[in-house]
């Protein structure tokens, strides 16, 4: 037998009757493709993958707790693999080289598809009726996921659901990357959503609260007012904090007295139910303190703060039916809450 090199292969396609003749030397380009990636471990794409999202070796392998040598090795192991250097430095941050760019899209699919793979076979050999892992942004998946799920739970109570809490940019990395089969979130005004299918489901509302205990005088503050009151609100660069900015932008108000920053909504909460000032907060996330009347709503006449809720999921993955069933759920759940929500705001405003 001639060696392969010296074959021609033959194709015919039988609706339009001509001959395809694919050259040897591409034949055997493939096969080494195939040989090559036969070759490289998930676990060398993980670290590879992690490297380039968190811009660092050593973060890195703190993040897998493993050495930073290691790392390196693994990521140096696969630009030998691929014959090419996969990154570079910038300054003291890590970038992509265009190789390592086109290798990167390809590393991040083959893991995303693998993880989704080994829960949907975790599910099968377990024998559950269904399992879905569910991102969800602070307040939401506090406040208002767990009520939801819980009812949605009584019609399937050997489905198994796992929610993820998290900020918005860590939730839809999730969902990128497999860890999550979608996500109900807020979404940073500057965030990028490539790869994603994003569904707008509900428009949640800002209000101005502050407790019953507080010195802060009046039930109605426009413009002028907002502008030199005693604000408590998210940390400065926080996702939570630039929707805020950014909501209170659009209707001119730029804040002169932030008195406190918290990483959490329910750390602000606590602080404003204490009497240390005001704070715009999510209706869903003070509904019983209002109920309760240890929080009280501040009028804005003329501002209506509205935050797109979306339901986050990666293009092109394919849900169960569970998981569909779970998504639909939530969905009609949120937005029956939607309008209960806007009418309690008009009451106070």
């Amino acid at each position: 037998m001639r060696p392969l090199l010296h074959w021609w292969v033959e194709l015919s396609l039988r609706h339009s009757h001509r001959l395809i003749y694919i050259s040897p030397l591409i034949i055997a380009c493939r096969l080494s493709m195939r040989s090559l990636v036969a070759q490289i471990s998930i676990h060398k794409l993980e670290v590879f993958c992690l490297v380039v999202e968190l811009g660092s070796f050593s973060r890195a392998a703190e993040r897998l707790g493993i050495a930073q040598p290691v790392v390196s090795a693994h990521v140096k192991a696969l630009s030998d693999k691929f014959g090419a250097s996969l990154t570079g430095r910038m300054g003291r941050k890590i970038v992509l080289t265009e190789e390592g760019q086109r290798v990167y899209g390809w590393a991040r699919e083959m893991v995303s598809r693998t993880r989704e793979m080994e829960r949907e076979m975790a599910e099968f050999q377990r024998g559950f009726v269904g399992k879905a892992t569910v991102g969800a942004s602070m307040t939401i998946g506090s406040y208002v996921l767990p009520g939801l799920i819980s009812q949605f739970h009584t019609t399937y109570p050997k489905g198994e659901i796992s929610v993820r809490i998290a900020t918005p940019g860590s939730v839809t990395d999730a969902v990128h990357i497999g860890d999550c089969d979608f996500a109900f979130t807020i979404l940073d005004p500057r965030h990028v959503t490539t790869g994603l299918e994003i569904k707008k489901i509900m428009d949640e509302r800002l209000i101005l609260v502050t407790s019953d205990r507080s010195n802060i005088a009046g039930e109605s503050f426009d413009k002028a007012k907002l502008s030199g009151m005693p604000f408590i609100t998210a940390q400065s660069g926080t996702p939570r904090r630039e929707i805020e900015e950014h909501c209170l932008a659009a209707h001119g108000v730029q804040r002169r007295h932030i008195a406190m920053e918290f990483g959490h909504a329910e750390s602000i909460k606590q602080a404003v139910r204490a009497g240390a000032g005001a704070a715009f907060l999510f209706q869903s996330s003070v509904r019983d303190e209002l109920a309760s009347g240890s929080l009280r709503v501040l009028a804005t006449p003329g501002m209506t703060l509205l935050v797109p809720v979306y339901l986050v999921r990666r293009r092109g993955k394919q849900l169960s039916h569970f998981q569909i069933s779970l998504a639909e759920t939530l969905s009609q759940g949120l937005k029956a809450q939607e309008a209960p929500r806007s009418a309690l705001a008009m009451e106070g405003a």
